[in-house]
Parts: C-alpha cells; sequence; structure tokens
C-alpha cells in the first residue's frame, strides 16, 4: 500500500484543502484523524490526494486492494494474504476499505508502538475475530504467507512447511498448553522472544 503514498509528490501550493473538495466520498474533518493517528495535517492531505488518485470513489474494494497487492508481490500469489489484512482493516466489515480506516491502520503499523503493532498482528492472526488464535488460523495466515512470497518463502522461512512453523511458534506461545493463544500469551511471549518479534516482523503488511 506504500505506493499510494510514494506516487504523491505534490508541492505546498498544489496542496487544498481537503475538506473543501466536491467528491463522491467524503472522508472525516481532518482535525479528527490527526487527532486520532500519528500523522500530521500535511501528510493527510497527500495520503488523501494518492488515495483518490488509486481509488477515484474514496473507498477500496477486496479486488482492488488484492490487485495492489499482487503488484508488490508478483513472484507469488498474495491474493489470500491480501483478503486477510484487507479484512483486518475493514472494522466495520462492510466490504470495502475508507479512507478513514486505510489511515488508521496505516498508522498503526508504521508508526505504532509495539503494543499497538502486537494488536494489530494479533487481531491479523484471530482470522473469525474470537479472541484466540488457533493453530488452524495460524497455518491459514502462514500459508498465505508462502504463497505471497513464492520463490522467495524459502529463503524466509527456513524450508519448513507452515504447520512446521506454526508448530514451532505455538511451542513457545501457548504457555498454558491449551491449544490456542490467547492475547496476552501473544504479547508476552513477542515481547520476551526478540527472535518472535524477529519472526512475526515478517508476516506484517507491506507497506
Amino acid at each position: 500500500m506504500g505506493a499510494i503514498y510514494d506516487k504523491v509528490h505534490i508541492g505546498d501550493n498544489d496542496i487544498d484543502d481537503l475538506e473543501m473538495q466536491v467528491v463522491r466520498y467524503k472522508p472525516e474533518g481532518l482535525d479528527i484523524l490527526c487527532r486520532n493517528t500519528k500523522f500530521s495535517r500535511k501528510e493527510l492531505q497527500i495520503m488523501y490526494r494518492g488515495f483518490k488518485q488509486e481509488c477515484p470513489t474514496g473507498i477500496v474494494n477486496e479486488e482492488t486492494f488484492k490487485d495492489i497487492y499482487a503488484q508488490f508481490f508478483p513472484q507469488g500469489d498474495s491474493s489470500q494474504y491480501a483478503h486477510y489484512v484487507f479484512s483486518t482493516f475493514d472494522h466495520d466489515n462492510n466490504g470495502s476499505i475508507s479512507f478513514e480506516e486505510f489511515v488508521m491502520g496505516l498508522s498503526v503499523l508504521s508508526r505504532g508502538t509495539l503494543q499497538e503493532r502486537l494488536q494489530w498482528a494479533f487481531n491479523l492472526y484471530d482470522i473469525n475475530g474470537d479472541g484466540i488464535i488457533t493453530k488452524d488460523e495460524m497455518v491459514d495466515i502462514v500459508s498465505a504467507i508462502y504463497e505471497m512470497m513464492g520463490r522467495y518463502s524459502e529463503h524466509i522461512c527456513d524450508e519448513n512447511t507452515p504447520r512446521e512453523h506454526v508448530d514451532q511458534v505455538f511451542q513457545k506461545m501457548d504457555l498454558n498448553m491449551d491449544g490456542v493463544i490467547s492475547l496476552e500469551e501473544f504479547m508476552d511471549t513477542c515481547k520476551r522472544d526478540e527472535n518472535i518479534t524477529k519472526g512475526m516482523s515478517i508476516f506484517d503488511t507491506v507497506l
């Protein structure tokens, strides 16, 4: 999704007041987004220009989101991983990502605290949103990452299968050995084990 930001290079005098633009979709006031994210007003204006350039309607549906991801990972199939990331961005589960949802997610991923980023990662792995991560859920995510990385996955994942990789993670994370990973277990283990934190970073969204 970094392309949305990178493709836009606008001079100071070329930035209109976002709230004065007549568009089909009007985002919330910039002041509210400034308070709720770690971006400045100017950064938000520039990002909105880029967002509108990529998504003229002001919202992103899942197919467009997948197309954007595919540009970054031509060596593999990123569609399934993009689906999971899309679901994590789509807070209201209405099948589209608004500018607000996009910016809120981007703020966490690019400038969030470790706690905020781990919470986002937990939400990504917790596919059904029930507050725990099962082995099957983690296998689904890791398998999607292997598919996305394609021929490069062997260099990142030590040639383990997704199931083997997940088994290793669960041995460290499932502290009470109940077969699932709670948010507390996830947070505690990641903060204590630098290797896991580095391993988890492989699976972060590529911005």
